[in-house]
């Protein structure tokens, strides 16, 4: 599998340091402009100011489980109500989660266990925004 490239404003959710700093820096070198935030609720508010700035976001990566935030679930399902045409791929490394299995019945447009294989993140966000 290889790793393909694309363009358009991402914005990556997820409470580990590490995930979001190597997702940032991949994705950027494949061509996209990328942003994270820690939480749903630092998600939330930052779709809304690159909606309001005229930036908007062509995709959301959120991971599904942050302990102590709004995880992905209940972050996808606000994230809809601020903008219906919003996309989002979710991501966890909990597979047998109903999130990951029946993921377009809660707003997503695809899924990306973790751990990630790259390549295959790379090919999901480019059909996503295709």
């Amino acid at each position: 599998m290889e790793m393909v490239g694309g363009c358009g404003r991402i914005l990556v959710m997820d409470d580990e340091d590490v995930v979001r700093e190597v997702c940032v820096e991949l994705l950027t070198e494949l061509g996209y402009e990328v942003e994270s935030v820690v939480d749903g609720q630092a998600m939330l508010d930052s779709y809304r100011l690159a909606m309001q700035q005229g930036k908007a976001f062509a995709l959301v990566i959120m991971d599904l489980t942050i302990p102590g935030g709004m995880g992905g679930r209940e972050a996808m399902a606000a994230l809809l109500e601020i903008d219906p045409a919003a996309r989002g791929i979710v991501c966890s490394g909990y597979a047998g989660d109903p999130v990951m299995a029946d993921y377009e019945a809660y707003g997503f447009k695809a899924t990306c266990p973790k751990p990630f294989q790259f390549a295959a993140l790379s090919q999901v966000v480019k059909r996503v925004l295709s």
